[in-house]
């Protein structure tokens, strides 16, 4: 047996040999990608050249290596390819160990610079201000619905969303303590412990549950303390060397947050786009009824459409609106130009393929 487990290991050697030489060797096309990229400010991050790459790689995939598998690796490999090419930094709304952090981390990858800030517009302005080339923010969830601030601030700003990810909110129950009889606190941001009362009500007994700002700031509490715990994220707890006890202890499984990467570029067409406007229509009978029409007419598919109140004017509502197709797709064209002046263009970018619509 050691015999032959010697010969495998030292077959896997010889391949992690190939594969290092393979990498080093892409890495040295990216830098001349780069090149040409940087002598004519165009932007490195393209979403929509990495999910083909990714579609092409799944298709030619024959295993043992599932598909998650693959789109992990070579996330990580074009992270390390964009970073050649030109260090970019990426603010999201924080702290650290967030979910928007591990969000931004499974897009971005561990190499890249990340700023957290501590509100949804602190990113817009980071990004706005050339402090940060990238913006994370979350815009919808399974449970609670549409991020109404986001949606108010793609209103006001120029950042166009560049790419889109959807995310599975699981929590987490960390401590020092290897047994649960031996916690009495429990840290974690309040509506964590709704979306855990299952979980909490099986195992425990008038337990102290202490609300704090983040789920994050929950794990480094718990990190300095005998006999606490937190209810956070795998990223947070793992940012303060937190053992986790229980994974997955979330009521409903199949929670998740919709994110958008911001950004001050237009995507090139994929040939699976999603674009998202805001549209304030005309005061009249009927106009909403007629603006979606002109979508039939067209055969453009509607994936969401959601109110928000205007500011400026009581009861006044806009509309923002995801709808397949890209901005510079001919029947697109045409809606728009029925509506040029009621319609805000927020982004055309490629689709997270094999994820559920929220």
């Amino acid at each position: 047996m050691e015999e032959k487990l010697k010969q495998l290991r030292q077959q896997i050697d010889a391949i992690d040999d190939e594969i290092l030489e393979l990498l080093n060797k892409r890495m040295e096309v990216v830098k001349a990608v780069g090149e040409l990229k940087n002598s004519s400010n165009a932007p490195i991050y393209r979403p929509e050249r990495e999910i083909e790459i990714l579609r092409r790689l799944k298709a030619k995939n024959r295993g043992p290596l599932n598909d998650s598998a693959i789109e992990a690796i070579f996330l990580e490999i074009f992270a390390a390819s964009r970073n050649l090419e030109r260090p970019e930094r990426v603010a999201y709304l924080g702290p650290e160990g967030s979910f928007t952090h591990q969000a931004a981390e499974s897009r971005f990858g561990a190499m890249s610079e990340y700023l957290p800030t501590h509100s949804i517009p602190a990113v817009f302005k980071a990004v706005e201000a050339g402090q940060a080339k990238y913006g994370v923010v979350p815009i919808e969830n399974s449970i609670d619905g549409v991020v109404g601030e986001t949606l108010d601030l793609l209103g006001k700003s120029d950042l166009k969303i560049v790419a889109e990810s959807y995310m599975p909110i699981h929590h987490s129950l960390a401590s020092l303590e290897e047994h649960i009889k031996n916690i009495k606190r429990i840290y974690s941001k309040d509506i964590a412990f709704g979306q855990c009362r299952n979980f909490l009500q099986e195992h425990f007994e008038d337990m102290e549950l202490i609300p704090v700002e983040s789920t994050a700031k929950a794990a480094k509490l718990a990190a300095k303390e005998r006999g606490s715990a937190a209810i956070c994220s795998n990223i947070a707890a793992k940012l303060y060397n937190l053992p986790i006890l229980f994974e997955n202890i979330e009521d409903v499984h199949t929670n998740q947050t919709r994110f958008i990467v911001l950004s001050d570029f237009k995507n090139q067409k994929s040939g699976f786009d999603k674009t998202s406007i805001l549209a304030r229509l005309k005061d009249k009978p009927g106009a909403l009824v007629r603006f979606l029409e002109d979508f039939d007419k067209e055969r453009i598919n509607l994936t969401k459409i959601e109110s928000r109140p205007a500011e400026d004017k009581d009861f006044s509502y806009w509309f923002y609106i995801d709808f397949d197709g890209h901005i510079d797709d001919e029947n697109v064209q045409q809606v728009i130009g029925r509506h040029i002046e009621e319609i805000k263009w927020l982004g055309s970018y490629a689709k997270e393929r094999g994820k559920d619509e929220i």
